[in-house]
């Protein structure tokens, strides 16, 4: 398998053989049982007080008053520290000890990620998610593609290979979340644009473009290749990122 080795200018420079694992079978199921985990990291585990709804002093009223004998307030007849009544306590609340680490094999992951990675060269896998492209996928820079230091020289190279339109694309769907999570710290929604790997470091220059992810290639996850599950992620590799991944076959 071969790809076209493109310049900043978007000039093909040449050919670059892709490594075995843009070959690998495509398992979604793996890849969804993948990003579940990894995202399961992040869940913070929460839970009621021990002792909340059963702090109130009440006792029943007995026999004799064709009422039930569920505990009441001593100044009044509201019910109390049962679960049927209204102010007493939960039947089953949630506890902090409950276990909400999802896990997975380690040849279930490995497997899950050569998979995602495999699909980011499935043309059809990358229009089925939205993304907008010109040419042909995956899409590979020269080295000197690293060095980019000004987000607007980065803007002008994705230009050129034909990969932007994504970037303006996400940076469009930017909007106000519907419900309560305006007001718990995700106030805004904003859709995933290209992945961009490097073989290095994170390219800088992308951190102010809408919707992008940027990371080193020995950094690179399931969940970064197929963000909500969904494979075919539109990325952009550089020459050194290709080099690293066959070496580690």
């Amino acid at each position: 398998m071969k790809a076209e080795l493109k310049g900043l200018d978007g000039a093909v420079q040449g050919e670059i053989d892709l490594p075995a694992v843009f070959a690998e079978e495509y398992r979604p199921d793996l890849i969804r049982k993948a990003v579940i985990a990894i995202q399961s990291t992040r869940y913070q585990p929460h839970g009621t007080y021990v002792n909340a709804g059963v702090e109130s002093v009440g006792t029943g009223w007995g026999s004799g008053r064709g009422a039930s004998h569920v505990p009441r307030l001593h100044n009044g007849s509201r019910a109390v520290k049962v679960p049927q009544a209204r102010g007493g306590r939960q039947a089953h609340p949630p506890k902090v000890e409950k276990i909400l680490t999802k896990e997975i094999n380690k040849k279930e992951k490995t497997k899950a990620r050569r998979s995602a990675i495999a699909a980011t060269m499935n043309a059809d896998l990358v229009r089925g998610r939205g993304h907008l492209f010109e040419g042909s996928v995956p899409v590979v820079m020269v080295d000197a593609f690293e060095s980019v230091a000004k987000t607007q020289d980065l803007v002008r190279a994705l230009s050129a290979v034909g990969v932007y339109a994504d970037v303006e694309k996400a940076k469009g769907s930017h909007k106000v979340r519907a419900g309560r999570g305006k007001m718990r710290g995700r106030r805004y929604k904003q859709k995933k644009s290209l992945l961009i790997v490097t073989a290095n470091e994170p390219l800088a220059a992308a951190r102010n473009l809408a919707g992008v992810d940027a990371v080193p290639v020995n950094a690179l996850n399931v969940e970064h290749l197929a963000p909500g599950t969904h494979a075919g992620r539109l990325t952009v590799w550089t020459q050194g990122a290709i080099r690293w991944l066959g070496e580690q076959q």
